[in-house]
């Protein structure tokens, strides 16, 4: 099945284009390699998840590798139908995770995600910039608005998605004006004058906005050497926007190689826009890897790590993205353009419906390459199953196509997969001269630039 999937993409890489800079490659804190039934595995190690060790060994296995960062994706509520066969949306505190891994490493970027929506800005700005100065210049802030967990804050309801990505920027713009406002050079520290810092340099911000009231100064000054590159993921007509006028880098789900290329492109015509450089956005789909010494092998691992997935339950994921009810369909019959529905008003996600359609549309798949497809499966990622060498090569052809600025790593199946992934992929990386063979800076916002 695989192969027919890695065929299907052939007409696309007959065109290459010379990739015109070094790949940024950030590693998923949050152990994909658990997922499904990976963690009953007698090597998965599932015991230490809620332990800095689990995290340390792999921080110091990326920055062995000089990955530009690690990162932890995080959720403000817990599924209880997901917490008996998995750890669903169970895990440590990122920021204050990050920061017990700030003195285990010395270059590796450390990013946090936290919500626009649940937290103060002034809140977000101190702890931050707490783990900027701690990790001498490393921090980095996912900005998420997040989907669900308003009743664990106090709200009846989410707010709409319009309105979240209103929030955001507003957020984002105040905790800005809070890093700015005790500048790093108002700290003096002259002990002969006994003068601590110039207080002429530092300013209440005195933010009122539609959402936030903030006066300020932040009670921290501005780490200075290096600021705090900011990450998003916004696939909407406004996500797309609002991460185009933030980030330095933006991650995606972008499970084949057109949705990558159409969505840097606009990526890239929004941040000039909005007065920005279009290289100052670096696109970073994350990159599902189930890896083993040979496909069938992969194979395997991909399907044992999915084995309880159930049948009715990817039905129904397909039928609430795209309308489509198939459950009276033979495995064998294919899925084609004349038998889309029109698009639903309000899809599970928007941007797995329009991928789901897509993939459809290109491919024309039987039923049952359809229920293994990854929008299907839930996460959307890029998806490689096989060998070192097949995910170097596929690798290798997005980036000479231009569909991306680099990826994120989401090993799958074992913890095999994540040592093949940094130990063996990595490297050859390196050699084909995609990935930079050491670190220039020890800021982070400088692997993101260079």
């Amino acid at each position: 099945m695989w192969n027919a999937f890695r065929n299907s993409k052939a007409h696309i890489r007959k065109v290459f284009m010379a990739p015109q800079k070094k790949l940024h490659i950030g590693m998923s804190l949050a152990p994909t390699w658990l997922s499904g039934e990976a963690w009953r595995r007698e090597d998965s190690n599932v015991e230490g998840l809620f332990s800095s060790d689990f995290y340390v060994d792999i921080a110091k296995r990326s920055e062995a590798v000089h990955l530009d960062f690690v990162f932890r994706p995080d959720a403000l509520f817990l599924p209880l139908e997901m917490i008996e066969n998995g750890s669903g949306f169970a895990s440590l505190d990122p920021t204050l995770l990050l920061a017990s891994l700030a003195r285990e490493t010395t270059h590796i970027g450390l990013l946090s995600t936290i919500s626009t929506i649940f937290f103060p800005p002034y809140l977000v700005a101190r702890q931050l910039q707490t783990l900027h100065w701690l990790s001498n210049g490393r921090a980095g802030w996912n900005v998420v608005t997040a989907l669900n967990g308003h009743d664990n804050f106090g709200l009846e309801n989410m707010p709409s998605s319009q309105e979240r990505y209103d929030r955001a920027e507003e957020f984002t713009a105040v905790v800005r004006q809070l890093w700015e406002s005790f500048p790093s050079d108002a700290l003096k520290l002259d002990r002969g004058s006994g003068r601590f810092a110039d207080p002429e340099k530092v300013s209440a911000i005195n933010h009122v906005g539609d959402y936030n009231r903030v006066k300020g100064p932040l009670n921290l000054p501005a780490f200075g050497k290096s600021p705090i590159p900011l990450v998003q993921a916004g696939a909407s007509a406004r996500g797309r926007s609002f991460a185009a006028s933030i980030a330095d880098a933006i991650f995606s789900s972008s499970p084949d190689m057109e949705s990558a290329i159409e969505l840097r492109r606009d990526l890239r015509r929004l941040a000039e826009t909005h007065n920005r450089s279009a290289d100052s956005v670096n696109l970073m789909p994350g990159l599902s890897l189930y890896l083993a010494e040979s496909r069938k092998e992969a194979d395997d691992l991909f399907r044992q790590t999915h084995a309880r997935t159930e049948k009715a339950r990817k039905l129904n994921t397909i039928k609430n993205l795209i309308g489509l009810d198939l459950a009276e369909w033979p495995e064998s019959r294919r899925v084609s353009t004349p038998d889309l529905p029109p698009p639903l008003a309000q899809p599970y996600s928007g941007t797995h419906a329009e991928l789901l359609r897509r993939a459809i549309e290109r491919d024309q798949p039987t039923v049952a390459e359809l229920l293994w497809r990854p929008e299907v499966m839930g996460s959307a990622h890029w998806q490689i199953i096989g060998t070192v060498d097949d995910a170097f090569e596929e690798i290798r052809n997005w980036a000479e196509a231009g569909a991306m600025d680099g990826f994120i790593l989401l090993p799958g199946g074992s913890v095999t997969s994540m040592h093949l992934a940094l130990e063996k992929l990595v490297p050859r990386l390196k050699d084909a001269g995609l990935f930079r063979e050491r670190y220039a800076s020890p800021y982070f916002a400088d692997h993101l630039r260079a």
